[in-house]
């Protein structure tokens, strides 16, 4: 086999060249700890022109490219297999911030930059940058575009196939493609920087985009509720939606066993015990005691059982560490059988009574956390237990699956809403998606990578 190193280690600089073991393993598993890999190396590049460079070899010498953000996923997207030949290419070092321009309400950043670097960078022009992740301050742009993220703001500014403007994508043979325009309207041809977000690193390496703004809003109000059920909660959402229009900003939903594991963990942080508690906050201009004073008044009107404002802004942290610390505390109680699932919003009460029961006919006294941006139809529909004892979890993987997948389809839904596929769910998407999609996906792999060198081994 021949020596590689020497020539990788000339592009991007011996000392951002690791091979040694310790130094690799950071980047060889995925954050759950499910899939672990033996790389050739992990290049860490500093420029477009260093990763061009990387591209452009592994071509030639037709070695095939893990491209990696934060390494936060969830399913194994950016972890290498155990060959030994692949090449993870690590974009920590690119995390520049190249142009803000606040009166276009755009900004151009490098994919390395963490999400919470561009939100700070934003806040400090008087801008937003809306996408909002527990994983914030570490996960990094490229990442989110190649998952397509979507968080908790989704409900009112989308995705980030919404929230991108353009890219910077190096492309399987090394050539650039530079799309980091900061229009809003062009309808010169094909929007070509769709077909990179959403594509897990499979039809080129994101280096850089350009992402939209918004004003800072200068108020908001945050309350939890308590809801008896699935139905009373989707029906909070529509009368919310009716009374607030697009100041409704993010609308979570948590079950009583959600409830129950926070209050385990983080005793005396769950202010009450509810079927559904709601997280709820409206985002506007103005100053903050007015719009509570809406909201106070629409909660008045609409006579919750049980509920929260929060009167100030450490009320309004201390409901948003609930929910942002849910996936940290249920992984604190034990392995989940876990799925990012997504149903149109009304169907979200039926796909829950019927996956439920589904579920504990297969298995008895099965324990099911279910928690998300009901907002938007992602849920987070999680398997914590299917035995006494759990010992079989994941020996139960494909059955719990099989029946999840089967009832969010027969709901009109998706089996990745935010989180992506990775290794975790090819052969499911394959039973599951439209044939015509897959073989139209599969035709733009084999026309941007004949070799097949990005990213190899995941869903395409």
């Amino acid at each position: 086999m021949p020596n590689h190193l020497s020539p990788l280690a000339a592009i991007v600089g011996a000392a951002n060249l690791l091979t040694n073991a310790h130094d690799i393993a950071p980047f060889i598993s995925d954050y759950r700890g499910r899939y672990h890999g033996a790389p050739l190396a992990v290049a860490l590049p500093a420029s477009t022109a260093e990763v061009a460079a990387l591209v452009r070899y592994c071509a030639a010498q037709h070695i095939a490219i893990v491209p990696q953000g934060g390494n936060t996923s969830t399913c194994g997207a950016a972890t290498p297999d155990g060959s030994g030949l692949q090449l993870v290419i690590a974009m920590r070092r690119m995390h520049a911030i190249r142009h803000v321009d606040a009166a276009n309400h755009a900004i151009t950043v490098e994919a390395g930059c963490t999400l919470a670097a561009v939100q700070q960078v934003a806040a400090n022009v008087g801008r937003l940058f809306p996408l909002s992740l527990a994983s914030e301050g570490s996960c990094q742009i490229g990442g989110n575009l190649s998952t397509n993220a979507g968080g908790l703001a989704v409900l009112r500014f989308g995705t980030m196939r919404e929230l991108t403007l353009g890219l910077e994508v190096v492309l399987p043979d090394g050539s650039v493609l530079n799309q980091l325009s900061a229009l809003r309207k062009d309808t010169s041809g094909l929007d070509v920087k769709q077909l990179f977000i959403g594509a897990e690193g499979q039809l080129g390496l994101i280096t850089a985009a350009t992402l939209k703004l918004f004003p800072q809003p200068g108020a908001h109000a945050t309350a939890l509720l308590a809801v008896a059920s699935a139905e009373a909660a989707i029906a909070t959402l529509n009368a919310l939606q009716e009374a607030f229009g697009e100041r409704l900003t993010t609308f979570e939903m948590m079950s009583e066993v959600c409830q129950r594991l926070l209050d385990k963990h983080h005793p005396g942080s769950v202010p009450f015990l509810a079927p559904w508690a709601l997280l709820i906050e409206l985002s506007d201009s103005g100053t903050p005691q007015a719009l509570q004073d809406k909201l106070g008044e629409w909660l008045a009107r609409m006579a919750f059982s049980d509920g929260v404002l929060a009167q100030s802004e450490a009320e309004r942290s201390r409901l948003w560490q609930l929910r942002e610390a849910m996936s940290e505390t249920q992984k604190q109680d034990g392995p989940s059988i876990k799925h990012d699932i997504g149903v149109p919003t009304s169907a979200i009460p039926a796909f829950i009574a019927d996956c439920d029961a589904a579920l504990a006919a297969a298995f008895p006294g099965v324990r099911v956390v279910t928690f998300g941006h009901a907002g938007d139809g992602n849920l987070h529909y999680n398997v914590s237990y299917t035995r006494a004892g759990n010992a079989d979890l994941f020996a139960d993987e494909d059955a719990v699956n099989a029946i999840v997948y089967q009832q969010v389809y027969r709901h009109g839904g998706t089996l990745a809403a935010e989180h992506g596929i990775g290794q975790l769910k090819g052969h499911w998407l394959a039973q599951y998606k439209d044939p015509a999609a897959l073989a139209l996906m599969r035709g733009i792999k084999q026309l941007l990578d004949p070799q097949g060198i990005m990213n190899p081994g995941k869903w395409l």
